[in-house]
């Protein structure tokens, strides 16, 4: 299945559809078209299968996958979702050995060793100690319950998405960076919305956070997750979608110059090179020639832009070959 992509913007305009406590969004609206219409509001231009994935994952309360190559809107589709609906958007990062501390939650070591500190020498605060009338007094015990409370706990993004007053959009990114052991941990985070930590007992959700995972498919997702997400595969735009994705993120930018970018994002992505320009290079690109004013995409403003969308050195000259030899635009 492939799916074209869109912008995304910083706007933070509310969707219109039924809304929970303090404004934020129980839905997107009551089918995938209105959905569209939420998000191209916010800058992101949905086709009609992210539409319906995006619609049917909030429906039926699952996460959902999104896979594709770098730069074809993944993560703007879960900021778009985001600003769309009021919903405040949490971003849990993935990367090679990435592990409970980083995702869930850590002690505040430093602030526990304060506290250690003015135990040993009978400064606890007040609000440290605990009932006497609760159990028998036992200091050894009572000093580890105190280090040990929600005052010195640091929640991660995973424990802040559901520990939220108000519903959010988790946004678990690049999960294919992780090792195939995390998989593990979040699938039973999410699958049973609680977390287990042994010197507080099991915290249970609050909110029912909205999920979005993304991977560029460098590792292959375990099958346990996959089956309790909806997948959508995203891909580069065609050239009419792209040059729509243009005109709105980039209005002031002329009919001419826009078809010229289009056709330079499509011949590069097409020549193997190592990285590929995505959507959000093509926006960067665009923006930069009109900050310069450029009338048409020459050899010499190529050459000056180039770093928009070329982000490896063994990529450079393949594309200036492909772009600068007779200009871009004259070649079909």
């Amino acid at each position: 299945m492939s799916a074209a992509a869109a912008a995304a913007t910083t706007s933070t305009t509310s969707g219109t559809g039924t809304t929970t406590s303090a404004g934020v969004a129980a839905s997107l609206g009551g089918d995938p078209t209105r959905v569209a219409e939420q998000l191209a509001r916010v800058g992101y231009l949905a086709d009609a299968q992210i539409a319906a994935a995006v619609h049917l994952a909030i429906g039926l309360r699952r996460p959902l996958l999104l896979e594709g190559p770098p730069g074809v809107g993944k993560t703007s589709l879960a900021r778009a979702v985001a600003a769309a609906s009021g919903r405040r958007l949490v971003r849990l990062q993935c990367h090679e050995g990435i592990d409970a501390q980083q995702a869930l939650y850590e002690w505040d070591y430093g602030r526990q060793l304060l506290a250690t500190q003015l135990l040993a020498s009978r400064q606890l605060p007040d609000r440290h100690q605990v009932d006497s009338e609760a159990r028998p007094s036992d200091p050894e015990h009572d000093a580890t319950a105190a280090l040990f409370s929600e005052e010195f706990l640091l929640e991660r993004p995973l424990l802040t998405a559901l520990r939220s007053s108000v519903p959010v959009v988790l946004l678990v990114d690049e999960l294919d960076r992780a090792d195939d052991a995390f998989d593990a941990l979040l699938l039973e985070t999410l699958d049973e919305r609680q977390v287990t930590i042994p010197e507080l007992g099991t915290i249970v959700a609050t909110s029912d956070p909205w999920v979005f995972i993304t991977s560029n498919e460098t590792r292959e997702l375990a099958d346990a997750v996959r089956r309790r997400c909806l997948r959508i595969g995203l891909s580069y735009p065609d050239p009419l979608r792209e040059a729509q994705i243009i005109e709105a993120a980039v209005p002031g930018i002329t009919d001419e110059l826009r078809a010229a970018v289009v056709d330079a994002l499509g011949r590069l992505r097409r020549i193997g090179l190592e990285q590929p320009p995505g959507v959000s290079e093509g926006l960067d690109w665009a923006q930069a020639l009109l900050l310069l004013t450029a009338g048409q995409l020459d050899t010499d403003t190529i050459d000056r832009t180039l770093l928009t969308i070329i982000k490896r050195s063994r990529d450079v000259e393949p594309a200036r070959s492909e772009l600068g030899a007779e200009g871009v635009g004259r070649r079909r």
